[in-house]
């Protein structure tokens, strides 16, 4: 008889006993708990957890993971009350998610995730490379990563749009990754992949718009420097944080050595937000996330 470890999330209305509720559930059906970690927010009044177990997989009266499925559903619907929603997931560790990277010209953040990858230093795999030029398929290549070149005009939009959620879901993705992609996503594909599009950027925003963003910093003479990783929606830039990364600087640093310092910042903070997202430690709370360490 062998093993099969699993991780559950839920989010749900704060109340007593889910923490019990779950983990009876888990004992009955012949489940052993190896990792577990809950959070309830004062503040939205909402509850999430995430724990991860090994359940036996073959065997007489043993449950299967469709059983276990139904028994939790049944379980969670107990957790709702009004117009309180309540989100779950199911997953076995030993599957895992799909990634399709965007990048336009930068490629440090690119780069960085095809050697995590190829390293083993992801839980997740990368299935494809889209971009809208076609100045980093080599590095693509090299790394024998499937690359589409989709350019973009605002004329074009909508149908590159569509042509690319025709690549997530030929090559069954799970997760849409901007590393350094210039271009804004429309509301549409926002809303169609929400909670499943993550995004880098300097953490100078809302200041230092537009180009150059370090050589701005630089005349403004900044102390820190820093990067953001957020789920992206409709609302540019302004997506729910996973992570951030800071560096302070000084009155020494050139531009050329800002934009170094947060080329490595940003590379560091969207590894993190993508693997935290892959092993299921992230959970949306509103405008902001919950993440599991």
């Amino acid at each position: 008889m062998s093993e099969r470890e699993y991780i559950l999330t839920l989010s749900c209305p704060d109340s007593r006993g889910i923490v019990a509720a779950v983990a009876n559930l888990l004992s009955d059906h012949g489940c052993n708990i190896t990792e577990s970690q809950q959070y309830g927010d004062h503040y939205t009044g909402r509850f999430f957890l995430r724990m991860q177990f090994v359940a036996e997989q073959g065997g007489h009266g043993v449950v299967g993971e469709d059983a276990l499925r139904g028994a939790f559903a049944a379980l969670a619907g107990d957790f709702g009350h009004g117009d309180a929603f309540v989100e779950w997931t199911l997953s076995a560790r030993d599957v895992r998610p799909r990634m399709l990277v965007m990048v336009s010209k930068f490629g440090h953040c690119l780069n960085d995730l095809l050697y995590r990858h190829r390293s083993g230093l992801l839980d997740i795999d990368i299935a494809a490379v889209v971009s809208n030029h076609p100045d980093l398929e080599f590095l693509a290549d090299s790394y024998g990563v499937d690359f589409h070149h989709l350019p973009v005009t605002p004329q074009s939009k909508g149908e590159q749009e569509a042509r690319l959620l025709e690549l997530v879901g030929s090559y069954d993705v799970d997760l849409v990754v901007l590393a350094r992609y210039m271009q804004v996503l429309s509301e549409k594909l926002c809303a169609k992949m929400s909670g499943r599009i993550i995004n880098i950027h300097h953490s100078f925003l809302p200041s230092f718009k537009g180009a150059r963003p370090y050589h701005q910093a630089h005349s403004r003479g900044v102390k820190l420097i820093g990067a953001t990783a957020h789920y992206v929606t409709a609302d540019l830039d302004e997506g729910p944080i996973i992570e951030q990364e800071v560096s302070r600087v000084d009155h020494t640093h050139s531009p050329e050595q800002l934009t170094a310092i947060g080329r490595d910042l940003e590379s560091v903070a969207l590894a993190r937000a993508v693997n935290w997202h892959a092993q299921r430690r992230v959970l949306l709370n509103g405008d902001k996330t919950v993440v599991f360490g």
